[in-house]
């Protein structure tokens, strides 16, 4: 029987004037950037913290806490690399990523395979095992109402 586990990532930061806009390694021309200790590359952090979990090791946020000046303006690449070591130090590896940006703008399609390619080459994974999905509120309110009567709407979030 095998040792197959999964693991889930999320992450989230706000977007700000003054900062590169850092996602799947890649840089995406944009007039904001992702506020974070590190470059915020929210992408790179969700599969890190994916990586970890299915391990059952500490989150990134453990591993590089955001208090530590060592970490200021880290890239993320470098962290993703870094915990690919743990991971093998551990006896895992990676077999497959999928992935899922949730952002307005900008439109992330033309950078898709990009930032695939990248997490994929430094996974040592053949690129058909990651995938990078980009999707948006098509143009509406991040949040959705339950349909029904007024006293049971509720709001949630889509993740």
């Amino acid at each position: 029987m095998s040792d197959y586990r999964v693991g889930i990532g999320y992450d989230l930061h706000r977007l700000v004037a003054d900062r590169a806009l850092m996602l799947g390694g890649i840089a995406i021309p944009h007039d904001k950037g992702l506020l974070g200790h590190s470059d915020g590359d929210v992408l790179l952090h969700a599969v890190i913290d994916g990586l970890l979990g299915a391990c059952g090791l500490p989150d990134i946020g453990e591993l590089f806490p955001d208090t530590d000046p060592q970490y200021a303006g880290a890239d993320s690449m470098e962290l993703l690399k870094g915990v690919v070591a743990i991971v093998h130090e551990h006896g895992f590896a990676a077999n497959n990523v999928d992935c899922v940006v949730h952002a307005e703008k900008p439109r992330l399609g033309p950078y898709k395979k990009s930032m695939a390619e990248s997490i994929a080459a430094t996974l040592n994974l053949p690129p058909d095992r990651v995938s990078v999905k980009a999707k948006t509120n098509e143009g509406g309110r991040s949040r959705g109402q339950c349909p029904g009567h007024r006293r049971h709407r509720r709001s949630f979030s889509y993740q």
